[in-house]
């Protein structure tokens, strides 16, 4: 007790004020170790080093908060929905859990503006905003418990910022609808997939390149083949209609992209 209180001092004497403030404000209580929450805004470009020597980062942390977050949205459909089967469910979770869809979340909290990162490729289409709010989401699970957690995901995230009869006729497999896009437009379509190590941090991602009559129409990053496929495929998309603002079939895609 008497440790949290003079952490509390320490804050609202100091420039953590701002980020306490936002915390209290976001959750609707005042968290207990601010330390774990500074910890899950640190993207592993911007790693610090403990006393023994070791990094650290959010990683761990966003681990931690993308199985919380999927097994409280899977117990929300559930409930939410108990007409529908495991393919209806699983497809909207997939929705609601996917990097792109946490990012624009993350962005709509404000919380973007707390990342600690020193990477290059910090647009908004970045997976290092999802991946922050995983591990906030990981920090609140260690600090005040699952049911604090659960009530943050549902009451803050799924209730103010998410419409689910939108996210229900969306198509967010933006793969899918370019490969779809090409076969109506009889255009050939190759995607080229290569491994990214990165030596400071030791982890390894991946780089897709989407090729449309042999040229090159999108790139994009992921921690996986699937979630790079998905990344170029969305600026893919993204580059077609606005170059092509007059076809309706691209506008269609697009207009489906928007959650």
């Amino acid at each position: 007790m008497i440790k949290n209180l003079v952490q509390r001092i320490k804050l609202f004497s100091s420039s953590g004020k701002e980020f306490y403030s936002f915390l209290k404000s976001t959750f609707g209580f005042n968290p207990y170790d601010i330390n774990l929450y500074e910890k899950s805004l640190i993207h592993r470009s911007a790693s610090k080093v403990d006393s023994q020597g070791n990094p650290v980062n959010n990683e761990r942390l966003e681990y931690l908060g993308d199985a919380i977050i999927g097994a409280v949205v899977a117990e929300f459909l559930y409930n939410r929905f108990p007409g529908q089967d495991e393919g209806f469910l699983t497809q909207m979770r997939s929705k609601l859990v996917n990097r792109v869809f946490l990012t624009k979340l993350t962005h709509r909290i404000k919380l973007d503006k707390f990342i600690q990162t020193n990477d290059n490729n910090s647009s908004e289409s970045s997976h290092i905003y999802g991946d922050a709010l995983e591990a906030l989401v990981g920090a609140l699970y260690l600090d005040r418990g699952y049911d604090k957690a659960k009530e943050f995901i549902i009451k803050k995230l799924l209730t103010d910022y998410v419409d689910l009869k939108k996210v229900e006729s969306t198509n967010t497999n933006y793969k899918s609808q370019l490969i779809e896009w090409c076969q109506k437009k009889k255009k050939k379509i190759s995607f080229e997939t290569n491994d990214n190590f990165q030596e400071k941090t030791k982890t390894i991602s991946f780089i897709s390149i989407i090729k449309i009559d042999d040229k090159i129409i999108g790139q994009g990053e992921g921690k996986s083949k699937k979630e790079a496929h998905q990344h170029a495929s969305a600026k893919a998309i993204q580059l077609i209609m606005e170059k092509n603002t007059k076809d309706i079939s691209v506008s269609n895609i697009v207009n489906n992209k928007e959650l």
